[in-house]
């Protein structure tokens, strides 16, 4: 019995003294706790704001994911989407490694009828709240292209001239590129009419898939 209330005293006396190292070693059993992935965006057009914790570990958060979908919401009408947290972990991951503190939004869930004014592509991510438009400055413009495309996953559009990168969860393809804001020119390969069908039967999987 006494051996085991000195055994008590000298653990908590060690944990009294180093407690980086039990901080430590609870990361290590429990690594979800010190895996918190922050985002802070604004959108350009509406003003709307998010800042805060979206994703613990395996975890997404149901309610920053809310938060989210509000924020990127079609600006023309305000419908919501629920947004795809595989487009939020991109942007967060190129955040991640290109710097950056806080992202303005161009375009995130686009209703047909906004898509159609725009002139976006009768398949766009935006439409099932899977792209982003991201508003870029130009001397961040080429390094911030390239991580998106070394990071292959999903599509990367490069649109120097108008100042903004899109990226989206859908299949992996890249295009744009040139022009004055940015030197780097990255454009669609030519697909043979195989290669086309494959592209079009991997659209319609996601589509499915969401």
């Amino acid at each position: 019995m006494r051996r085991r209330i000195f055994f008590l005293a000298t653990a908590a006396a060690g944990m009294l003294a180093a407690p980086g190292a039990v901080h430590a070693a609870t990361r290590r059993r429990f690594p979800e706790l010190s895996a918190a992935r922050r985002l802070q965006l604004r959108h350009a057009a509406s003003g709307a704001k998010f800042s805060g914790i979206y994703r613990t570990g395996q975890s997404v958060d149901p309610g920053a994911m809310a938060e989210l979908s509000e924020v990127l919401a079609d600006t023309r009408t305000g419908a919501v989407r629920p947004f795809d947290p595989e487009v939020i972990d991109i942007l967060w991951e190129l955040g991640q490694q290109q710097k950056f503190t806080e992202f303005a939004i161009l375009s995130g869930y686009r209703t047909p009828a906004t898509n159609r004014a725009v002139h976006g592509a009768g398949d766009s991510q935006h439409l099932r709240a899977a792209a982003l438009d991201v508003e870029m400055p130009a001397a961040k413009f080429d390094a911030f292209g390239e991580a998106a495309l070394r990071l292959a996953r999903g599509g990367v559009g490069l649109y120097p001239q108008h100042g903004f990168i899109h990226v989206d969860s859908g299949p992996v393809r890249r295009w744009g590129g040139g022009g004055p804001a940015g030197t780097m020119a990255v454009r669609a390969p030519k697909l043979s009419p195989a290669e086309e069908r494959l592209n079009r039967l991997a659209e319609a999987w996601a589509a499915a898939r969401r």
